[in-house]
């Protein structure tokens, strides 16, 4: 009787690679200054309030808010209405009022203050999983927290630009959503890619998806990953 030979390597990561490298020639290198990384809770505010609002007007809006209140634990303890009226340049104003409100109030009750120190000493899935339970958090603003901020963790953001870029490409389902392209892609992701990395090739296929992989008009013809992307090859 034959046995069964090894899978081997999924050739899905070769083509992450082929893709990350393309875009580098075609972007230039995308790096996250250390400077521009902030503190975990101010990127989960960030993120909680930041649903289809541009990230320079979220910013912006994070920082008044803590200016506003003093303290974290002071913008838990405002009215809804006060935290709707200084929020009132991001998209959805009285949602981010309400969710940001819960979701520190929720980690006042579990940690007793609003500080996400102890997820520094968790793997990096039962980081995730804890910060996916708070109000108003899901995987995109879980695995920004993880990355893009001090904790500098492996963990890939899937925006709106990257989940389309990713599902034109054909390595996630057409119709897959945000948890199932982070659960496909994580796993695809080569080993010896660092937090840093992750987060550089995130913010190139995101430029990928602003520039070319736009959503109603693609502009497949001049795409550089054309010859890498199902859509493209079509």
């Amino acid at each position: 009787m034959t046995g069964l030979l090894p899978l081997g390597p999924d050739p899905r990561t070769d083509q992450l690679e082929t893709i990350h490298s393309t875009l580098i020639s075609a972007f230039g290198r995308i790096v996250r200054p250390d400077d521009k990384r902030r503190d975990p809770v101010w990127t989960l505010v960030q993120g909680v309030i930041g649903a289809q609002t541009k990230t320079a007007i979220s910013n912006a809006s994070t920082d008044a808010l803590r200016d506003r209140f003093g303290s974290w634990e002071g913008v838990a303890r405002a009215d809804v209405a006060d935290l709707e009226e200084l929020l009132r340049p991001q998209t959805f104003p009285s949602v981010a009022a309400e969710r940001v409100k819960a979701c520190l109030t929720a980690i006042i009750e579990e940690r007793g203050s609003v500080d996400l120190r102890h997820l520094s000493n968790l793997p990096d899935h039962d980081a995730m999983e804890w910060l996916q339970a708070l109000p108003g958090v899901g995987r995109k603003i879980a695995a920004g927290v993880m990355n893009t901020s001090i904790f500098v963790r492996r963990a890939l953001v899937i925006d709106g630009h990257h989940r389309r870029v990713m599902q034109r490409a054909g390595l996630v389902p057409p119709k897959a959503d945000t948890a199932r392209v982070y659960d496909t892609l994580m796993p695809l992701l080569p080993e010896g890619w660092s937090a840093a990395d992750i987060d550089e090739h995130h913010l190139l296929v995101k430029r990928l998806g602003q520039v070319y992989c736009r959503p109603a008009v693609p502009k497949c013809h001049d795409c550089p990953i054309r010859t890498n992307c199902a859509t493209g090859r079509a």
